[in-house]
């Protein structure tokens, strides 16, 4: 048992090589801390060159990525975009504000992503662009995906938050749409406090998503030598990050194998433990294969009900091991009834949502916080077997 002076947090942010040395070179010898400056390049050609994108843009969220995408794509009052209900908000919002409908799907069983096979219930003529979510970093079916945004002319952005260095058929997540949206906030597998970034893949956006980026002007340009003086050409927003934010990243960057590698041999510890769980019909835990292509981002089990996922979390709460449960459904809120329209049945995400737990995973857990973690759940099963669905 964990001893009641330890606490194991769901999450830690930590720092793993130069970050503090870069940040200070940020302040001290570039003198530049605001936006677009010398760390803020570097990461975004480490971007390009790892991810194999056309152009990628540091922002300061997330979020921010998802409004520039939003914006890109011309996006009028009435239009729809479909993409699932199991994902956070700001997938929805940044489409909501351009005055777009966002229309939820359905998601797959075993990946706990959009449905491909669902499309089609939720196109209608108003259909203007997809949104696959990668959640825990498990790759989205791009293949189908994309072939039916190519046969009906429609846009692909990804959010590819949780889905740095994952791949699907040997390509980066995010790189495959026309457009993709990464997140660097202290709870993703490579982090800067907040931050993220739009990776712009087809290049007709690639002009103008700079230009948005910069607050609707063609400043880079002149900075580049390319115009005399920069002026108000679009509409756009401060969407840069600090430089000093960016010289944290850059130090993550360089260590980025090293760190989701330590979060998929934690994940491989997990599922092998728990396993024996999964085996007898107790609890449902990802498919052995979301280590493969996927990033270890999270590692999950659903129980067999949200009764029983409320006991184990307390049972981990008591062991002083912090467990969460996840999204509540778009399709569910009451912005999402407001604003959205529910294309399909949600039976999945229904289920997934009440019975979802997230187990502790991040860099600097070392191997006595996970035995207890996994001896916390075994514990917990020891004392109440009970075969569910899984």
């Amino acid at each position: 048992m964990t001893p009641k002076s330890k606490t194991i947090p769901f999450n830690s942010p930590f720092i793993v090589g130069k970050e503090l040395y870069y940040i200070a070179q940020a302040v001290l010898q570039n003198r530049q801390i605001s936006g677009a400056g010398p760390f803020t390049l570097k990461c975004q050609a480490w971007l390009e060159a790892r991810l194999g994108c056309g152009k990628a843009l540091l922002t300061h969220s997330c979020t921010a990525a998802l409004e520039m995408a939003a914006i890109l794509l011309d996006l009028q009052p009435g239009d729809e975009v479909i993409m699932p209900s199991f994902t956070f908000v700001s997938t929805a919002n940044a489409f909501a504000l351009r005055g777009a409908r966002p229309v939820f799907v359905d998601i797959d069983r075993k990946s706990l992503n959009l449905d491909p096979a669902l499309l089609e219930q939720a196109l209608t003529e108003k259909t203007k662009a997809l949104v696959p979510v990668h959640y825990a970093g498990i790759p989205c079916d791009m293949d189908a995906i994309m072939a039916f945004a190519d046969r009906h002319g429609l846009f692909v952005v990804e959010d590819a938050a949780q889905a740095l260095l994952s791949t699907a058929g040997g390509k980066a997540l995010g790189a495959i749409g026309h457009l993709g949206c990464l997140s660097f906030h202290e709870t993703k597998n490579i982090i800067s406090g907040e931050g993220g970034a739009l990776l712009v893949n087809d290049p007709r956006f690639a002009e103008r998503a700079e230009i948005i980026w910069e607050k609707g002007t063609n400043r880079r340009q002149m900075f580049r030598g390319e115009v005399d003086k920069y002026t108000w050409l679009d509409i756009g927003s401060s969407f840069l990050p600090s430089d000093i934010i960016a010289a944290f990243l850059y130090a993550q960057f360089e260590q980025a194998e090293a760190i989701v590698a330590r979060r998929v041999a934690i994940f491989e510890r997990y599922r092998r433990a728990l396993s024996p769980l999964a085996e007898a019909g107790l609890v449902r835990l990802p498919s052995s294969d979301a280590a493969q292509s996927g990033n270890a981002h999270i590692f999950f089990l659903i129980a067999a009900s949200g009764e029983e996922r409320g006991r184990l979390i307390a049972h981990l709460a008591a062991r002083g091991i912090k467990s969460v449960f996840h999204y509540v459904p778009l399709h569910a809120s009451p912005a999402g009834m407001r604003l959205g329209r529910t294309a399909t049945a949600m039976t999945v995400t229904d289920a997934v949502s009440a019975r979802l737990t997230r187990l502790p995973l991040y860099y600097e857990m070392d191997d006595a916080d996970i035995e207890a973690v996994i001896e916390g759940v075994r514990s917990f099963y020891a004392a109440s077997p009970r075969a569910g669905e899984g």
